[in-house]
């Protein structure tokens, strides 16, 4: 029995001591605390919220705003109005370098901004339309002229190779013409006549040939026939 109600005494939780006591407390004020700071960043961000969503809905019934660029704000500011601007429909940057500097700018969706003013944007510096007109039109310049260099090089280096036209002037047009159509035409062979390509005789009866059109001519100019061996 003692055993037993001793085993009871001991399962049994101990009164607190005075440091447990304490220690108790400010774990449950720090509680309260840390609830308390939640409550009032949530609220912040509720307040911040609609307070944006009333700035942009001004911005987009001003006619005559096309973007408009807000002060550098926090990380988690710029994600509210990110996602308050694409509800409305706009179009939304972050620039900045640094964590500090970096803001939000608002465009329209009819004067979204083009490659060349978001670059500027990025690299700090402030856009103008005319003096990005002056660049544009001096890259195209620039663009053409190299492309006029470029084919004026090859032009220097293929030389005309149209026989009919070099030689006109010296043969006269038909005469070029035609020793151009031949060129063309033996051109696959080197130049070389067509039908010597194209000959399929042997060796011994080609001079056997030779030696009877040179027996013929022969004949031909002395008016005899010439023995034959």
């Amino acid at each position: 029995m003692a055993d037993l109600l001793g085993s009871i005494l001991n399962s049994m939780e101990k009164p607190p001591t005075v440091g447990d006591q304490e220690s108790r407390r400010k774990a449950r004020e720090q509680a309260a605390r840390l609830k308390k700071m939640e409550e009032m960043e949530k609220r912040k961000k509720a307040e911040f919220r609609k307070k944006m969503e009333k700035e942009v809905s001004d911005f987009i019934q001003d006619s005559s705003q096309q973007k408009r660029k807000y002060s550098p704000m926090g990380k988690i500011e710029r994600s509210i109005l990110h996602d308050v601007a694409e509800v409305a429909g706009l179009t939304s940057f972050s620039f900045g370098e640094d964590e500090d500097s970096r803001y939000v700018m608002l465009f329209k969706k009819e004067f979204a901004p083009s490659d060349e003013e978001l670059e500027a944007y990025r690299k700090g510096e402030e856009w103008d339309p005319q003096l990005a007109e002056q660049r544009r039109r001096l890259k195209e310049q620039a663009a053409l002229e190299e492309a006029a260099s470029s084919q004026t090089k090859k032009s220097e280096a293929c030389p005309n190779s149209n026989y009919r036209d070099k030689y006109s002037h010296l043969i006269g047009t038909s005469a070029a013409k035609d020793a151009a159509h031949t060129l063309e035409a033996n051109r696959a062979y080197g130049c070389v006549p067509v039908a010597n390509k194209r000959d399929t005789r042997s060796i011994e009866e080609a001079m056997n040939e030779i030696r009877a059109k040179k027996r013929q001519k022969r004949e031909d100019d002395t008016g005899a026939p010439s023995s034959s061996t």
